[in-house]
């Protein structure tokens, strides 16, 4: 098969780590995309796995379309009565458009093709669908040349459905999961988010330390790829069982939460059930100053407020980042500490220069990614031989 994941540009580099660890051998990197090819039974195991990416998508056909009509009439030959039976809904999308035709002409030209070739091979048109169809197809236009898809994932994979709503600024799971990749989390080594929130990063970090497959409880029929003729059956029942064989029945070193927010922790506790995780995290209710290592090394990642969500200003959050500072300083050494932080915001006030600063965007809302190794004062660097040294100081 011919398939697409795609994702966010920024964590496009997290994604592809995520595909080679799973398998995955020549990888065609395009925007917001990555194309690569895999037999079925690998396809099948990284719908249940992949972490990073948004949807995969399985390439039908690649066909020119330079006009409208020769559009209709390319994806007219496609045997459509072949991929899906009519009883089931459908609907087209539209990823890029022209000048020469707009996404709208794009979608109803591939529509209207489909339900003629459905017309003409069995006599029966199957139902368009909007809202909820059982299948998708997607069309990508793109220099006279359109790329017919089928998105095999139904729902998109950032719905993990463990998610508990209530929290103002809440961590998309893949975004979290693509964080932890950055920060080269592998679940071998103590695991802290001091602001847990609605303990999105927490849940994503005990699932990567258990091995555990983040797509593994979808009910039968969610995935789209079922409701294709060619779908395998008990191919699919094969890979669901090996993919829950390899789960960990404890992680090999601890996750830990906290929040100064009681509402916030048990919100963040009751997802983590909902992802049946709970067990395998540790949670607590205390501000960040008063948090302690758990270990003399471990993996420090957090989601820093901004400020924009939660009511605050950039004047308000320079006294807190400080102390988030100070706390890294004199309590984490030892540790590495990976932070998220609105562009916007008084980050340098930490005090710590970060090793690397990545750009991302949490929805609509520019951030850095802080990596910071955090070193003793007995540590020294080769740029710190034959000068005095502070207390702590960041590389």
């Amino acid at each position: 098969m011919r398939l697409i994941a795609t994702c966010p540009e920024e964590t496009k580099p997290a994604l592809e780590q995520e595909l080679a660890a799973l398998g995955v051998g020549e990888m065609r990197p395009g925007f917001r995309a990555i194309a690569f090819d895999a037999e079925p039974g690998l396809a099948f195991e990284l719908h249940l796995k992949l972490r990073t990416a948004s949807r995969l998508l399985r390439v039908l056909k690649e066909v020119p379309a330079h006009s409208p009509p020769m559009l209709h009439s390319q994806a007219r030959r496609i045997r459509w009565h072949e991929v899906f039976d009519p009883q089931h809904s459908f609907r087209v999308e539209s990823l890029g458009g022209e000048e020469t035709m707009a996404q709208k002409q794009v979608i109803t030209q591939v529509r209207e093709a489909i339900l003629d070739e459905f017309e003409r091979s069995v006599g029966q048109r199957p139902k368009v669908d909007p809202k909820d169809p059982r299948v998708v197809v997607v069309a990508h236009l793109d220099h006279g040349r359109c790329m017919l898809s089928l998105d095999t994932t139904g729902k998109s994979l950032h719905k993990r459905g463990y998610r508990e709503s209530g929290h103002p600024a809440p961590l998309k799971e893949t975004l979290a999961a693509a964080i932890l990749q950055f920060a080269g989390y592998d679940g071998s080594q103590p695991f802290l988010d001091p602001m847990c929130g609605s303990g999105t990063l927490a849940i994503e970090a005990a699932m990567i330390a258990v091995r555990k497959a983040p797509q593994i409880h979808r009910r039968k029929g969610e995935f789209a790829f079922e409701w294709l003729k060619d779908f395998d059956r008990e191919l699919w029942r094969q890979t669901q069982d090996r993919v829950r064989a390899e789960k960990l029945d404890a992680p090999p070193a601890p996750v830990m939460a906290s929040d100064i927010d009681p509402a916030f922790v048990a919100m963040a506790r009751k997802s983590a059930l909902s992802a049946r995780v709970e067990r395998y995290i540790t949670f607590d209710t205390r501000r960040i100053q008063d948090v302690e290592p758990p270990a003399p090394h471990g993996l420090l990642v957090t989601n820093l407020p901004y400020g924009e969500r939660i009511g605050g200003r950039e004047a308000d959050l320079r006294p807190l980042y400080e102390e988030i500072g100070d706390v890294l300083k004199q309590r984490f050494a030892g540790w590495r500490a990976v932070l998220l932080a609105a562009s916007a915001s008084p980050w340098k006030s930490i005090g710590l220069k970060p090793t690397r600063s990545p750009a991302l965007m949490n929805g609509s809302i520019p951030c850095r990614l802080l990596h910071y190794e955090l070193y003793s004062g007995s540590r020294r660097t080769p740029k710190q031989e034959g000068r005095p040294q502070a207390p702590l100081e960041s590389t």
